[in-house]
């Protein structure tokens, strides 16, 4: 197989592998590189945040990550494929026990998903991948540039995760954030597309509901230090002046005297009053009564955190009592308007957002695990899922990208060459997807019944071959014993838990 030479000497260092300290990495192969993605706990837990809060908000705004080859008119084929070894396999995990039945429909199979990622462009990405087996049950496989991003310097992505099973929002089997990434050096160094394929360690995965939205008082929003909105509604002028009456809710209601409203006395017709933090001595001066400058109620005393007492600048007196109670004590005057055209009375209603999460294990011991296959022969059946996404050429898009679709046919016998990526011996297979399905596993022998076969290629690159605008075929790096190498480095290293596991 093709080998790029590595220059004589420091070849180790240079992938990262010493000086990041990956555990499990198998540091004596030049050809596996190793790149931390989530390497700590800590660090992982603000990945699941991110995608996570305000109802997956970012799982939701991501688009389709994707490479095309417009350049290349027709596909270059010549050769054969020369394997570098024996053919080898290793066994799927997790198949599911369903009984053979006549029947033309395909079985989508639980381990494929979508992955998330930041590109080095600031934006949300995803592309297919899948589950597949390995020592610990927590191995993704995807395309490299589904973790490289190599327009900017071939630098891993950022906040990668994994969800199986993914639809509009929801992730039915959890949310694995990614920890570490296995590509081959030739890809993460050198743009080598003839090693277009990852394997990602995940941590166990997430479930239950993540950043849950609780309504609280206005004591506890203030106090709280996580994630909060207040949310401000438009109530009528009845309910305004009951909420203010009532001491438990008076913080809640204001009023939004609009673009126009004017400073009015308080026996202007129509008008409203709203209330104006001032200093202790301006409010001990302050006369009682209905009146501009008049006093707004009693002074109101909260106790607050330290970090409250000290970041206040208001006109208000802090205080710090015999306990070590940090308090605040505002003082309020009146101010009254004439309503502008825009005048509105409002409640305030405040959110925090918590988590109600429990960790639901291991990835292949929830979805399965594809098996992996390397040496093998070309001109065979495959069966490929993805979420394809985005345009044609042409402008058309006959996907969604929401659910997950299928190839099926017989790998290409030729090598597929596309100088522009250095690619000389990619497999190829006919099939009508777009963008997104970037990544999608090129499953051989699968079961339809087990809903198990073996990774034998992943999407990495699609093209249109007969020049109508239109993607017709994809390629795929050929798996050999390299390939293999970069995989069972990947297999064999453990990547652990976020939080501690519910209790069965």
């Amino acid at each position: 197989m093709k080998r790029i030479l590595l220059p004589a000497g420091g070849a180790l260092l240079a992938t990262g592998l010493l000086a990041a300290g990956l555990a499990g990495a198998a540091q004596a192969d030049p050809d596996v590189d190793a790149a931390a993605l989530a390497a700590s706990e800590q660090k992982a837990a603000e990945v699941l945040d991110f995608w996570t809060k305000s109802d997956n908000a970012a799982l939701k705004g991501a688009t389709a990550y994707y490479w095309d080859n417009k350049d290349v008119k027709k596909i270059v084929q010549k050769g054969g494929y020369v394997a570098d070894g024996k053919p080898g396999q290793s066994e799927p995990i997790g198949a599911e026990k369903t009984t053979t039945v006549k029947s033309q429909n395909v079985n989508l199979p639980k381990s494929i998903g979508k992955v998330f990622f930041e590109g080095r462009d600031g934006k949300l990405y995803w592309c297919s991948g899948t589950s597949i087996q390995s020592q610990y049950r927590n191995l993704v496989a995807t395309a490299g540039h589904c973790v490289y991003d190599i327009a900017a310097n071939d630098e891993v992505v950022s906040r990668w995760v994994f969800v199986p099973g993914y639809y509009q929002g929801k992730a039915p089997w959890g949310i694995y954030v990614g920890k570490q990434a296995f590509t081959h050096y030739d890809f993460s160094n050198y743009e080598d597309f003839d090693r277009d394929y990852a394997f990602v360690t995940v941590y166990n995965g997430v479930g239950g509901v993540l950043n849950k939205a609780k309504q609280v008082t206005k004591a506890e929003f203030d106090a709280y230090k996580g994630e909060k909105e207040p949310k401000v509604t438009q109530v009528t002028r009845e309910e305004y002046v009951k909420g203010k009456l009532d001491p438990k809710t008076t913080e809640y209601y204001s009023v939004d005297p609009g673009s126009r409203a004017e400073k009015v006395g308080p026996d202007f017709p129509g008008a409203v009053v709203e209330k104006v933090e001032v200093s202790k001595s301006t409010w001990w001066r302050a006369p009682v009564g209905k009146a501009n400058g008049a006093k707004y109620g009693e002074p109101e005393t909260s106790q607050v955190t330290k970090h409250e007492y000290l970041s206040y600048r208001g006109p208000g007196e802090k205080n710090v009592d015999s306990a070590g109670n940090y308090t605040i004590t505002r003082y309020y005057t009146q101010q009254w308007y004439k309503p502008g055209t825009e005048f509105k009375f409002l409640r305030t209603d405040f959110f925090i957002y918590v988590h109600e999460i429990k960790d639901v294990g291991r990835l292949g011991d929830n979805v399965g695990g594809q098996g992996f296959a390397w040496n093998q022969p070309t001109g065979k059946y495959v069966r490929t899922f993805g979420y394809p996404f985005a345009k044609h050429p042409d402008g058309s898009k006959p996907y969604s990208g929401v659910t997950p679709k299928w190839c099926y046919g017989k790998t290409g016998a030729k090598a597929t060459k596309v100088p522009s990526l250095k690619i000389e011996e990619h497999i190829s297979l006919k099939c009508a997807v777009t963008g997104g399905y970037n990544g999608a596993p090129w499953l051989l022998k699968y079961s339809n019944a087990k809903r198990m076969g073996y990774v034998n290629g992943v999407t990495s690159v699609l093209y249109d071959t007969d020049g109508n605008d239109r993607w017709d075929y994809m390629s795929s790096p050929y798996f050999d014993g390299e390939t293999n190498a970069v995989y069972s480095s990947a297999a064999k290293v453990w990547s652990g838990s976020l939080i501690p596991k519910a209790d069965s």
